[in-house]
């Protein structure tokens, strides 16, 4: 029998004292349960993803310190054998580094393994700064159980197509009694249920028994869901931690089984997990609550417009930080109707959130006036649109600045798509929670966040008014853009086209097929695709977006700026 601890852990990239903190209590954990192996994710000293640090000195510097500083603790509990991920230095032509798992056990490194397989792709940038490992199969006695190692990535290529290398058929030509995966997978929709497909696939075509160990949290855009799971070849996967949260579990492994500590067999695991909806809430909640706290920020601030999205924006910040830490401010033109004062005001009472009054009409006047006399011509059209945008703007700046709020963009991914934002105006702030969700999606989540809390948390006015940026007189959406449900589709065939899940993309396919049958339909399609291109110079000044599905704007999608799309 072997007991094992899953240090499904939430990392701090760059804070390795305090990721050595989390690791050494995690340990006395695993002693307790009188363990013997405790498995951190990928990276789990550094965090995922460090990025350029690695190429800092420095930063390597305390890195092989926090390394010295696990080696002590290992001295402490002698028979448990730590399983971490760490950057290691290397020699030998290529880059400095390689991705390394690390076994480690009273003091001693008894293993080390490099990551063979580099993802370099969508939001992975690994071989940028690793250089992969040798084609082995890594395998330790712990116990009276021989262990096979591999780093995420690496179980990938079971089906040989993406990679020469297929490193989990290495591992069954080794035939180890049990498999201990390191990973720091990222989250987004569907995610989960591909990990767990892919695995089990790999696991029954091998006959090898396996331990998925996953990193858990946000970092800058990305969020990482946890969601570790142990695989049985014939069975599947008959264990999973929990999502979207640390999680320290010791698992019994004997006779080719996982049991829980106490030898029951572990709870059935569900094939459908979260529902979309519920999954876009808990993705941003965390990207958000994560974000703030390491980044310094322990309250945000709003600006509350009386639209779907502010709205949508500001009970996601209630979720994750608490109503006492999140402020909003409506701030009326002459243009902005009185519901939508309104509608703020009792949108702001539901949450329990203060609401501040900040009009700028006087503002905007001055500019205009200031502006005529400089030129001699009357402030008019999209700059005088663009101007209440970027007052507004200036106004939350301000807000932030002087009372410390991380200040949350508003937009939505169909809006940022096609450059329906101002820059400088209501791009600016420090981070966009629903900038990864198109806008009937922004509908879809608020209506299930009035049902998962029994009431009209988010008024139905809000939810049934049509869109309008309210910059000019009776101004819509749809007076320049296509409806929602048909703009929607356009942009995700465009946008993120066979990334997207199979039934999304047929559908999305399906409607712009049958569009580019009419001149007008193939007229609107060519429009949008220009509108998407000539909006990338927006999107790259825009702050960071939390990602929630598989193709998002940042890191994901690099596109040039000045260049002939069409």
């Amino acid at each position: 029998m072997l007991k094992i601890t899953l240090a499904q852990l939430n990392p701090t990239v760059g804070d390795i004292d305090g990721n050595v903190t989390r690791m050494t209590q995690a340990a006395q954990r695993a002693w307790t349960d009188g363990s013997d192996m405790i498995v951190f994710p990928e990276l789990s000293l550094t965090g995922y993803y460090p990025g350029d640090l690695l190429d800092d000195p420095a930063f390597l510097e305390r890195v092989a310190r926090g390394l010295e500083a696990i080696k002590q603790a290992s001295r402490q509990i002698r028979q448990l054998v730590y399983v971490i991920g760490s950057p290691m230095p290397r020699n030998g032509a290529g880059k400095r580094l390689s991705n390394a798992l690390l076994a480690i056990q009273a003091g001693e490194v008894v293993l080390s393994y490099s990551k063979q397989l580099l993802p370099t792709y969508n939001i992975l940038d690994e071989r940028r700064h690793f250089e992969p490992g040798p084609d082995v199969a890594p395998v330790l006695r712990v116990g009276q159980a021989r262990v096979g190692f591999m780093v995420c990535e690496d179980g990938w290529n079971d089906h040989g197509q993406d990679y020469e290398v297929n490193p989990f058929q290495r591992m069954s030509d080794a035939a180890p009694d049990l498999v201990v995966s390191i990973n720091a997978s990222p989250s987004d929709i569907g995610k989960r249920e591909l990990r767990q497909q892919v695995f089990a696939k790999a696991c029954k075509r091998h006959g090898l028994p396996l331990l998925y160990v996953n990193q858990v949290g946000g970092q800058d855009q990305i969020v990482f869901d946890g969601a570790s799971f142990a695989v049985e070849p014939q069975a599947g996967v008959v264990f999973e931690a929990r999502r979207f949260e640390e999680d320290i579990t010791t698992l019994r492994f004997e006779q080719g089984r996982f049991l829980t500590l106490q030898g029951e067999l572990p709870p059935r695991v569900s094939r459908e997990g979260l529902s979309t909806m519920a999954f876009y809430r808990a993705q941003i909640v965390l990207g958000l609550r994560d974000y703030a706290r390491r980044c310094g920020f322990k309250q945000a601030v709003v600006g509350s417009s009386g639209g779907i999205d502010s709205a949508l924006t500001l009970a996601l910040a209630v979720d994750a930080l608490g109503a006492s830490n999140v402020a909003a401010v409506t701030m009326p033109s002459q243009y902005s109707s009185a519901g939508s004062v309104d509608d703020s005001v009792t949108l702001c009472r539901n949450l329990g959130i203060e609401l501040f009054t900040h009009p700028i009409v006087d503002t905007v006047r001055a500019h205009s006036r200031q502006f005529e006399a400089t030129y001699g011509q009357e402030l008019a059209g999209l700059a005088l649109e663009n101007l209440q945008a970027r007052i507004r703007g200036t106004v939350l700046m301000a807000h932030s600045n002087s009372f410390g709020h991380l200040l949350l963009t508003t937009g939505n991914k169909s809006e940022i798509s096609v450059g329906y934002c101002t820059l400088y105006g209501d791009t600016n702030g420090g981070l966009g929670l629903i900038g990864d969700l198109y806008k009937t999606e922004v509908f879809a989540l608020a209506r299930h966040m009035n049902e998962v809390n029994g009431h009209g948390l988010i008024p139905q006015a809000i939810i049934d008014k049509e869109p309008s940026a309210e910059l000019a007189p009776g101004q819509k959406d749809s007076d320049s853009l296509p409806p929602y449900p048909v703009l929607d589709p356009i942009l995700k065939y465009v946008v993120e086209g066979e990334r997207l899940a199979p039934h999304e993309y047929e559908q999305a396919r399906t409607l712009v097929e049958g569009l580019r049958h009419t001149r007008d339909g193939a007229m609107l399609i060519e429009r949008i695709r220009r509108m998407v291109a000539r909006s990338e110079y927006k999107r790259r000044q825009a702050p960071p977006i939390i990602r929630v599905r598989a193709k998002a704007f940042g890191s994901g999608r690099q596109m040039p700026i000045a260049a002939q799309h069409l």
